[in-house]
């Protein structure tokens, strides 16, 4: 059976004209390569799906802050080996939804005090300075800002998962930082909202209160458009000083 999948392996690369010598034999390197090429991408896959269920259970809940992600029990349960798991743990340890630590291994990310104060006012510095970029930027950054908050409301309104809500909602946060059109800044900003990611999402999910936070954003664009631009920039730092708080007070930081 294997000669007769490798001759079928020769021959469909044959007829594409892919790898071939010229005595029209294929490239056994190159076959060897596409042949880890499918491996790889097949794994990949599996990984990802691991990741992506793991992401679901801590933003619904299921598994909160400060939860040991033990690699034989999940392993088990999500029916992959321990190789392709500890994969997946890496991915989320990446994002910050969860924290290895030496003699200890992997638990759902819970954020700290000081990080949450840090991190929020880098939020409002980066943020505030797009808000007042607003004037001069230019139409697609701006229209970045409309989509992204029409995206969420949309969200919103169909009942998303708490997960689609939270990648929206900072969505919008970000194209704030996108009015001042410098990637660099666009950057720092996405790995500052990375770090405060989870708390967000669980502060979310307490208040179930995404209704709201479309009004207050909808309210924020509202006044840009209309060029108040000082206005939204005190909206835009009583919202994000609100996040801190309800943070600090939800998840018991102090």
């Amino acid at each position: 059976m294997s000669d007769n999948l490798t001759t079928l392996g020769i021959a469909n690369d044959a007829a594409s004209g892919k790898g071939l010598s010229d005595n029209g034999v294929m490239d056994p390197l190159e076959r060897s390569s596409d042949a880890f090429g499918t491996l790889r991408l097949e794994h990949s896959s599996t990984v990802d799906r691991v990741a992506e269920e793991l992401r679901r259970a801590v933003f619904e809940g299921e598994l909160e802050s400060g939860t040991p992600l033990r690699e034989v029990a999940l392993a088990e349960s999500l029916g992959v080996s321990r190789p392709t798991l500890r994969e997946a743990l890496a991915l989320l340890v990446a994002e910050g939804l969860a924290t290895r630590e030496p003699n200890r291994g992997v638990s759902v990310a819970s954020p700290d005090p000081d990080s949450v104060r840090d991190v929020s006012r880098a939020r409002a510095v980066l943020e505030a300075a797009g808000v007042r970029h607003w004037p001069t930027a230019g139409e697609e950054a701006r229209d970045a800002v409309r989509l992204a908050l029409a995206d969420y409301e949309a969200a919103v309104a169909g009942g998303a998962t708490y997960q689609e809500l939270n990648q929206r909602h900072l969505a919008i946060h970000l194209s704030l930082v996108g009015l001042t059109e410098s990637p660099r800044l666009v950057a720092m900003a996405e790995s500052v909202v990375a770090e405060l990611r989870l708390a967000l999402a669980q502060i979310d999910r307490v208040r179930r209160n995404a209704r709201d936070q479309a009004g207050s954003h909808h309210h924020l664009l509202d006044l840009l458009e209309s060029g108040d631009v000082d206005a939204a920039v005190v909206e835009l730092e009583g919202h994000l000083g609100g996040a801190e708080d309800a943070i600090i007070e939800r998840l018991d930081l102090d």
